[in-house]
């Protein structure tokens, strides 16, 4: 736990920077935000951890207001029916109200949420209920991982398989709310799951089908190629 020093400087550190953006940043994407006050258009739902080290604009090199972005413990999405409220009604708003094309579930490495699941006790969950209660959401992807792994083995490339288990099962989930329903039987919007590696920065797409990782470069050049194709 920080010290009352250290919480002291910390809010100091967020104070400074806030005024460094009134001062520096905004005057010199002014044009930007003026069009911004006026209303939002994204055209994707980017659905993250909320892991500090994870910067959805950054690692899509996005603006501001283009992604809505949906933040959680795990990037979880509970199936349609298990826990209607935040995360629920902001998929509903982003499909129905803001018309987005694509919905984005990113994992990533080294995530908290993963560890804790694979060990519950040695990561606190026994002090954390409402933690605990919430990774339920992610039960199933730890029962695929483990046919892999052991829960003992909690190293690296076991918190990766169990990340992009879990993308996947989420994934799975939010084909159960209506609203992503009616839009992929429109073929309206398109969904897809990434894992994003911290310490490398590579990102890769998870094939459904398949359930591996592959290069985004690989991903480009397929949707470049239906694009073209769609448009000849």
């Amino acid at each position: 736990m920080p010290t009352c020093s250290e919480a002291r400087s910390n809010l100091l550190s967020l104070l400074r920077g806030a005024e460094h953006f009134n001062t520096e940043i905004f005057p010199a994407k002014e044009a930007l935000f003026a069009s911004l006050a006026k209303g939002q258009a994204p055209g994707a739902l980017f659905i993250a951890c909320a892991d500090s080290r994870i910067n959805p604009n950054l690692i899509t090199q996005t603006e501001p207001g283009d992604l809505f972005i949906l933040r959680n413990i795990g990037n979880l999405v509970p199936a349609y029916g298990e826990m209607l409220g935040g995360v629920s009604s902001a998929i509903e708003y982003a499909v129905l109200g803001l018309g987005v094309s694509s919905i984005i579930v990113c994992g990533h490495s080294d995530c908290g949420a993963m560890k804790a699941l694979l060990e519950p006790e040695k990561n606190g969950l026994d002090k954390m209920p409402t933690v605990r209660r919430w990774l339920r959401n992610a039960e199933a992807a730890r029962a695929a991982a483990l046919n892999t792994f052991r829960s003992e083995d909690a190293g690296p490339a076991t918190v990766r398989c169990l990340a992009e288990q879990n993308v996947l099962l989420q994934l799975a989930h939010l084909r159960t709310h209506p609203a992503v329903a009616a839009g992929l039987a429109r073929n309206t919007l398109f969904l897809q799951g990434w894992f994003y590696d911290i310490g490398t920065g590579e990102i890769s797409v998870l094939d459904e089908q398949t359930r591996k990782s592959v290069p985004i470069s690989g991903v480009i050049e397929k949707l470049q190629e239906q694009t073209e194709q769609e448009t000849a």
